[in-house]
């Protein structure tokens, strides 16, 4: 087996992302129990915030999963998890809330997530290409090869790097609606925030490791010039 000494990097990042994920769940797991003021299911919540804001186009529908709630901007449609769908907690309020701030991002023609869409297939066949392409280049000397890959790499940053002021700014939209709209109150909004906060980090988690493996890739090409 080939062993490539740049993994040992990888273990910060993944102690990060583990944590990440500990932070969500650990938030969604106890906001879940916590039922909302106002005994509203994320539908019910997601279609008033969809109302208000004259989407009635954007349709709103249960999927399988669990937190596998996103927005497809593609058939204008917020797919709710069945637990936030039919759940009336502070957590299912948030996540609706915040698929539906991608919703109003699409509608309002938020630069980052337009940008975000168009780079979402390079990243997709760089991702896939990058370490291949390096492995090889480093079996056979040839830092070309290597090069290639980095340079497809960087639709993978880019893609994390303007995810995150994408998924920030629709929790801030989120936060902002149903405080608006009098979905929550003040101690719930708070509470929303820590649900939304913690699942950001997964995606700062993400992009951490991006960076990572970009930084991989460079010392592979310094290996295959030895």
């Amino acid at each position: 087996m080939f062993w490539d000494p740049t993994f040992l990097l990888l273990i910060p990042a993944m102690i990060f992302a583990f944590y990440a994920q500990r932070r969500v769940s650990s938030a969604y797991g106890k906001y879940s129990q916590v039922g909302n003021m106002r005994g509203m299911t994320g539908y019910q919540a997601a279609r008033h915030i969809l109302h208000a804001n004259g989407l009635t186009e954007v349709s709103v529908e249960e999927v399988g999963g669990k937190l596998s709630d996103h927005y497809d901007p593609r058939d204008k449609t917020v797919r709710l998890s069945s637990e936030n769908y039919h759940q009336p907690s502070v957590a299912a309020l948030s996540i609706a809330a915040h698929e539906v701030g991608h919703a109003l991002q699409h509608a309002q023609g938020y630069a980052p997530l337009k940008l975000r869409h168009s780079i979402l297939p390079v990243s997709n066949f760089g991702s896939m290409l990058a370490f291949p392409l390096a492995i090889i280049g480093l079996l056979f000397s040839a830092p070309s090869l290597i090069s290639i890959g980095i340079l497809v790499f960087t639709a993978v940053i880019a893609f994390h790097l303007v995810t995150l002021p994408v998924e920030f700014n629709a929790s801030s939209r989120a936060i902002e609606q149903l405080t608006r709209h009098g979905l929550v109150a003040e101690r719930e909004a708070r509470e929303a925030k820590k649900v939304l906060n913690a699942a950001a980090l997964t995606y700062v988690a993400a992009a951490s490791m991006a960076v990572v493996n970009l930084i991989r890739l460079l010392i592979l090409r310094n290996m295959a010039d030895d």
